[in-house]
């Protein structure tokens, strides 16, 4: 069942969306060789707790850590470790905070110090793609129309559009319905209605879109072991058009001061 958000159920979901942005241009901030994961953990715990907002993975389905963090080839679900990241590597880190009642979800890769030309053109994509997608979230239209602006965007690059997960609705949950697949058929799928939310989430592979889940229960890697991207954003339709309750800006800002201080 879809449950619709009012105007003002909209607005206390953007205040627990703007936590986890700023709780990423936090992460982006600190990030790069050297850092691990789990200090990484410890950070995005501790603001969090100070915005006045609890962590919304932190023991989610038993979750034992508040950020997921996918390294190279994790696609998501990647438990924070001690490993140190090193030049080169690329970090998705997803998040979620509850503010008001309310969920926010959304996640950045990062590119680790300098990172190859493939990778750099792989995080480009897979961004552009996010935003394609959010493009086709007006009422009116449909979910497939989503998925096949995604899908579209990244095969034309030669990418693997993952299969065997998908974004989701958002509110008091996580995990709402609809399901919200990063393929489709335009003009499928459900209609989408003023009021509705969703957490869009591209995972793209440079190779083949085919995954596994690692003996964790949680690590989900390309079967290939070729790197993979994510970026999500939380997405309402307002006014029949999409208004991205999340932003980049934190992230663009923190990253734009560490290249100039380097």
């Amino acid at each position: 069942m879809i449950h619709y958000k009012s105007a003002e159920e909209i607005e206390l979901m953007r205040e627990s969306a703007q936590v986890v942005s700023r709780t990423l241009g936090i992460i982006a901030e600190k990030i790069g060789p050297g850092v691990t994961p789990l200090e990484l953990d410890k950070l995005a715990f501790e603001y969090i707790k100070d915005q006045g907002a609890e962590p919304g993975f932190l023991g989610l389905y038993d979750f034992p850590n508040t950020l997921c963090t996918s390294l190279n080839e994790h696609v998501v679900h990647g438990i924070p470790n001690k490993m140190e990241l090193r030049e080169g590597d690329v970090l998705s880190v997803d998040c979620g905070a509850i503010k008001n009642g309310f969920y926010g979800d959304h996640a950045y890769s990062f590119a680790i110090g300098e990172v190859s030309d493939d990778v750099k053109q792989l995080l480009k994509v897979t961004k552009e793609s996010l935003y394609l997608g959010i493009e086709q979230m007006q009422a009116g239209k449909r979910l497939g129309d989503i998925g096949y602006a995604i899908q579209h965007h990244a095969e034309s690059h030669g990418y693997g559009v993952v299969r065997d997960l998908v974004g989701h609705g958002l509110g008091r949950v996580m995990h709402e319905d609809p399901q919200v697949p990063n393929y489709g058929r335009q003009g499928r799928g459900k209609k989408l209605k003023e009021g509705l939310v969703l957490a869009i989430e591209p995972m793209i592979n440079m190779g083949d879109y085919r995954v596994k889940q690692l003996s964790d229960g949680w690590s989900i890697v390309s079967r290939d072991g070729k790197p993979s991207a994510h970026f999500e954003h939380d997405v309402a339709i307002v006014n029949g058009k999409p208004d991205i309750l999340s932003t980049f800006d934190f992230v663009d800002t923190a990253l734009a001061k560490n290249e100039n201080a380097s």
